[in-house]
């Protein structure tokens, strides 16, 4: 006989300390977001205009953060690397996450070879290590920010496929679904009614994680020297050129 998990519940004490931290984590989500939007445009300053004789300054009232050792406004330059990297970030997960949600709800769907194609081609991509596969796109367009793009979404879009089907293989043999079907409900609507809200929240987590991978990976390819590169404001990059002083 098989056997149900029942879900575990929060307490209900412990309820008002997750709601803080999740407006405490949107919160800064959003500053840091409106920071990489609009903080470029505030600074007043050009991220690559150098000035060898306003070098390695201090903060003050012009330079917020200082200045590098080539003259250049840091918080400019920090805040324009904000921008690309969570623009990024951004593009990636949506590109990647789009397209394997969708494949993971037909391989579920559809079963047969169609399930097992898909999911061998997610395998193959999978065994293949994601930080491998951004180097090779990397090295085919040095610092060229696309290559990052499509060799991090190549990386990504498994996971989202992975989880989807799981997901959507139980929701399509769940009671309410076969009842929806049996009063002639249209697919969209069983999707929109029973799929999504099952799977949506596990796809904003899968999102949420996506999101620093990326950043963490354009970071650290371009503090090797193989993705993003200088004179461009970003973030490996910066460290690499401050790493001396």
């Amino acid at each position: 006989m098989n056997t149900v998990t029942p879900e575990v519940m929060p307490d209900a004490r412990q309820l008002p300390s997750i709601k803080a931290s999740r407006i405490a984590g949107l919160a800064l989500f959003g500053v840091l977001g409106c920071a990489a939007v609009i903080g470029p445009d505030l600074v007043g300053h050009d991220p690559a205009t150098q000035s060898l004789l306003d070098a390695r300054q201090g903060p003050s009232a012009e330079h917020l953060l200082g200045t590098d050792h080539l003259g250049r406004d840091m918080a400019a330059r920090l805040l324009s690397g904000a921008r690309l990297s969570m623009g990024l970030a951004l593009l990636s997960i949506l590109s990647a996450g789009v397209p394997g949600a969708l494949l993971g709800v037909l391989a579920a769907r559809s079963g047969g070879w169609t399930d097992r194609l898909l999911t061998a081609f997610a395998d193959a991509v999978l065994a293949l290590p994601g930080l491998l596969l951004v180097l090779m796109l990397a090295a085919i367009s040095p610092g060229s920010w696309w290559a990052l793009y499509v060799g991090i979404s190549l990386t990504l879009w498994v996971e989202y496929f992975r989880y989807t089907r799981q997901r959507a293989r139980v929701v399509f043999a769940a009671p309410q679904v076969e009842a929806s079907r049996m009063l002639g409900l249209g697919p969209w609507l069983i999707l929109r009614r029973h799929l999504i809200p099952e799977i949506g929240p596990g796809l904003l987590t899968i999102a949420a994680f996506g999101a620093a991978t990326a950043v963490t990976a354009v970071a650290a390819l371009g503090f090797v020297s193989v993705g993003i590169r200088p004179p461009q404001a970003e973030w490996g990059v910066m460290m690499t050129e401050l790493l001396p002083y």
